[in-house]
Formats: C-alpha cells, structure tokens, sequence
C-alpha cells in the first residue's frame, strides 16, 4: 500500500477556474486520507465546510511605507518554505503558472538549502500561458519556472500545444483535463425554482463566468434578444466583474432589462444550472470551460465558441454547438436550432451527460495520484 502524502496547494482563492480545480482536486485527495495544505491569500471560495485532513494557511503581508506594492511573491515563498518544514511536505502542487511557478522554485531553493527536497508540479490553466504569460514582462520569468518544475500538466491538449508553441521549455507537458464531481452536478429538476426566474412555456438561458472582457458577454446578451423575439424566454447571468455595469447598459438598449437577470456571485450553482435549458460560453480565449463542463453534466445542452480546449468538452451536434467567435447569427441559429425540437432537445440533454460523465472525478483523480507518486521518486 501506498504511503499518505502531504501536499502543499497554492493556488489562487477566487471563483476562477484554476482555484476551483485546485480546491476540489484537493478535497477530493483529502478524502482519500492524504493531508492536504492550502497555501494562499484567502481561504479559496469552494474550501466551505470543515473537512478531515484539510489545512488552510494564510499568507499576510507585511506592511511597509516603503513599499507602494506589497511583496505577496516574498511572502508566500516564505510560507511554502514554513509549512514544508513544519509540516514535513511531500511535494507542493502549483495552480497556475504566475505568480506560482516561480515561487514555487524559490521556495524549493531555499529547502534544498536546508537538506530538504520537494518536488514542484506546476499545473497550467489558461491565461496562464495564452494571455499573461506572453507578455514580454513575464515570459522570461514563465520559460525558466516551467523548465525548473519536476512536471507540468495542462488541463487540455490545446493548453499543451499552446505551452509548447509559446516557450521553448524542456518539461514534458501532460494533459490531465478538468473534471466533474457528478455527485454534486447532476439532473435534478427543480419547478419551483424555476417558477420564480419564468413563465410557463418560457425558456431559460444562462451564463456563469466572472465578467471579463475575455468572455464576451455581450454575444450572449444580444444572441438573447433575437432568441426572444422567437421563443419566449429569459437570460440568467452568474458573477460579477468589471464588465457588469456595460453589460446592464446593453441590455437597457436592447429594451430587454425586464428579461435579463444579473444575479451576482453565487454559491449552490448546481442547484441553479438545474433549471436552465441552455447555457453559453462564448469566450474568445478558453483552455477548456469548466463552466460549460458543470452545466452538461447537470444535462444543460451547450452553447460556445469553438476555440482552444472547448471543442474537447462540448462536442459540436452532440452535447450541444460550437460557434465562430463573435458570430451573433450562428449562435441564435444554434441556440433555436436545440430550443425548437422537442425530441432533439432531450437528446441533447442525454448527450450532455454522457459527455460530461468522460471528465468525471473517480476518472481523472488517479491520474494525479500516479502523477504525484511519479514525482516522488
């Protein structure tokens, strides 16, 4: 029998994928009786409830004068190093490249200055590489953090081709894809829920993301009024961010406030992915869509764009469309196209979980395990 590991986790504490995954993908080994260390900023969002072997360690700022930026990157490093020492750490699982991936071997510098090795798994998320990483301002930085990790992984075959394509990096990138807690996300109707957001015979359409410019929204909203038009209908968008107030503005032009329903951030988002009919994802970057994956396996037909590793979880004329970023006209022919046909729409429905059940937990956990195990030897 394999021995019990203690794991460091840094990851970033937000509603974003990458924390999501990192908090999940922990709890889940906290399950399987290894002890499990989160080392961030804030307690991460999913990390809720109390549970065995799950340990949170915040990182605080030192507060200075002269400092205009508080050092967060000294301050963590300092922190891995503390609780690899204190706690005997087996290896430490980085979520996302920056900061992490270059503290992470500062951190693994400093131990081995103290007679201590600990292996780095560095896990790549997105933006990471596609979008931040490619300025000039850190990829110098994210070329060397990689190359210096014992393994990387990507969450899908795009992310690793995009990684390769990008930074001249001697690490082999493994793709170990987002998964699915089918225990929590799951089919369960709920009517008198879905009594308060529509009327009889109406529709719903729904969207969850943290409102960035990045998930074009505003395809969503626009896709919407011309849906309506034809099948009455309501928009349910889920979180919040800088796009919101724009987003409001638009749907005030469009005559459809009365419609749309910005709802906030919010926690039980199965429970409210239970009552649509179909979600979107229409970002013009995504390295896999965590959130069309949840929607699915809840047996919502998707609706996105078909860039980076989305076409890997929403499989076009199967779980539901993928559409030409941008393209308003092709995402309300799909969108009627799966709302029109009765018979096609339970089919979509069924399609959407057997999909989604591909990307599920219990299958993609021992992928990691033997990946942490690999690690230490």
């Amino acid at each position: 029998m394999k021995k019990c590991l203690k794991i460091g986790v840094v990851c970033y504490p937000t509603y974003g994928g990458s924390g999501v995954v990192a908090t999940e993908l922990g709890q889940a080994m906290a399950g399987l009786g290894h002890q499990i260390h989160f080392i961030t900023y804030k307690r991460p969002a999913r990390l809720s409830t109390f549970q065995a072997n799950v340990y949170y360690h915040e990182v605080t700022n030192f507060e200075y004068p002269l400092f205009d930026f508080k050092p967060y990157d000294t301050a963590l490093a300092s922190k891995i190093v503390d609780i690899a020492l204190h706690h005997d750490l087996d290896l430490l699982h980085v979520h996302y490249a920056i900061p992490h991936a270059i503290i992470a071997f500062i951190a693994k510098s400093i131990l081995k200055s103290k007679d201590k090795n600990l292996p780095v798994i560095t896990t790549l998320h997105g933006t990471d590489i596609t979008l931040v990483g490619l300025d000039a301002s850190f990829y110098p930085v994210v070329q060397f953090s990689l190359n210096q990790s014992d393994f990387v992984t990507a969450v899908s075959d795009s992310l690793r081709l995009d990684t390769l394509n990008a930074f001249k990096i001697s690490r082999e990138v493994e793709v170990i894809p987002n998964f699915i807690d089918s225990r929590r996300f799951f089919p369960s109707p709920k009517p008198e829920l879905r009594k308060i957001f529509a009327g009889p015979g109406e529709k719903i359409l729904m969207h969850i993301s943290n409102f960035r410019k990045v998930k074009r929204i505003q395809d969503i909203i626009q896709c919407y009024a011309r849906v309506n038009e034809v099948i009455p209908s309501r928009l349910i968008l889920i979180g919040d961010g800088p796009e919101r107030v724009s987003l409001e503005d638009l749907c005030r032009e469009l005559k459809i406030s009365d419609k749309v329903i910005f709802l906030g951030k919010q926690e039980s988002i199965e429970t409210l992915l239970n009552i649509a009919d179909v979600f979107f994802l229409t970002s013009d970057h995504e390295s896999f869509g965590l959130s069309a994956l949840e929607a699915m396996s809840c047996g919502v037909p998707v609706v996105s764009s078909n860039i980076g590793g989305i076409p890997e979880v929403n499989l076009n004329g199967f779980s539901g469309f993928t559409c030409d970023v941008g393209n308003v006209d092709e995402l309300t022919e799909k969108t009627l196209k799966i709302l029109r046909d009765p018979s096609q729409f339970e089919d979509f429905k069924k399609n959407a979980i057997e999909q989604a059940s591909k990307f599920e937990l219990n299958k993609i956990l021992p992928r990691y395990l033997d990946l942490y195990y690999r690690a230490l030897q």
